[in-house]
């Protein structure tokens, strides 16, 4: 995110993803969740313990808090 300069620009493509994946109703299992961009089997509570990676609406709330300190504003 710093290295693109463009925090926010990452933010909005997480958002695009995210929703995406929401709306389509995609049969997963644990052997290819692996395969998707987003963890379709992600879950809150005790299952975020053993996650890998922050949940994507904490990769965006970071991201934009990033943008705030950088300066960079939305366009």
């Amino acid at each position: 995110a710093r290295i693109s300069g463009d925090p926010l620009a990452l933010a909005s493509a997480l958002e695009k993803i995210h929703n995406y994946v929401h709306q389509i109703p995609a049969e997963v299992n644990q052997g290819t969740a692996h395969l998707f961009i987003e963890n379709p089997l992600s879950g809150q509570g005790i299952w975020e313990l053993f996650s890998t990676h922050p949940s994507t609406e904490k990769r965006i709330e970071r991201l934009k808090e990033l943008a705030r300190e950088m300066g960079v504003f939305a366009y």
